[in-house]
């Protein structure tokens, strides 16, 4: 992988692709916007509402950066990012009809990796918030997903509570602000509270992510058998070509 990842701190909010900095789906309540009106600065809530987060609970994010820094000396700008919170402090995931989040759990709220990276750098994000969970001594990771479905339906045939849950907020819509159901079943997710649109899923984090760990031990197969055939090879042409008489004279 050609960048690093690490932990999101306050510093880095500039870093982070325009949307990201710009988007308040999660962070900000539809329902307290008058219809008339519309966010000025959505930029500012989002630094905001990262400042109030990572002052009372901690970082709540990681980053993907390239290697080094940029020609001009300032921080690269960032390649991915993941962002998570308590679920107390994501208003958006109160109006879920497959809420409330686990008290044990902390929500997974968005993702995203610009174009052209390598490949696997959404699930290297995720081990990275695995890990990172699991040192604070978080029990789970839970998420609100979008169905393949969801991007097929009119808003305006879904019930109220749905509605309600996904109301566009300037820029913001769950099309692009949420993360695909299927992506987070791929990397371990489970299905805990069923939704043909917005499933609730969760991960458990008293275990490694299998498909990570099976990945890593089969590589680390392929390796050993690199390292064993070589030497074993050799040393049966050895015996082949003049070992046999020490054998034979013992």
């Amino acid at each position: 992988m050609s960048a690093r990842i690490v932990p999101l701190g306050l510093e880095g909010f500039e870093q982070l692709p325009k949307h990201a900095r710009r988007c308040v789906f999660w962070e900000v309540d539809p329902q307290t916007i008058p219809a008339d009106e519309h966010l000025s600065d959505p930029e500012f809530e989002k630094e905001a509402w990262l400042s109030m987060v990572m002052l009372e609970w901690g970082s709540c994010g990681h980053i993907a950066v390239p290697h080094g820094e940029a020609a001009d000396g300032e921080a690269p700008p960032c390649t991915g990012y993941a962002l998570y919170a308590p679920p107390y402090a994501v208003p958006r995931a109160q109006r879920f009809p497959t809420g409330p989040v686990s008290a044990d759990a902390v929500l997974l709220t968005s993702m995203g990796v610009e174009p052209g990276q390598p490949e696997g750098l959404a699930e290297d994000l995720i081990v990275a918030v695995v890990t990172a969970a699991k040192r604070r001594g978080v029990r789970a990771l839970e998420a609100f997903g979008r169905t393949a479905a969801a991007t097929e339906i009119d808003p305006a045939g879904l019930t109220d509570a749905d509605a309600d849950a996904v109301l566009a907020l300037g820029d913001c819509a769950f099309g692009h602000c949420m993360i695909g159901a299927e992506f987070l079943i791929g990397v371990g997710f489970t299905v805990v509270s069923p939704h043909p649109y917005f499933p609730r899923l969760r991960l458990e984090l008293d275990r490694e992510l299998g498909w990570k760990a099976e990945v890593e031990a089969a590589l680390e197969r392929l390796l050993d058998s690199a390292r064993l055939e070589q030497p074993v090879g050799a040393a049966m042409a050895g015996a082949t070509a003049g070992d046999r008489g020490t054998v034979r004279g013992e």
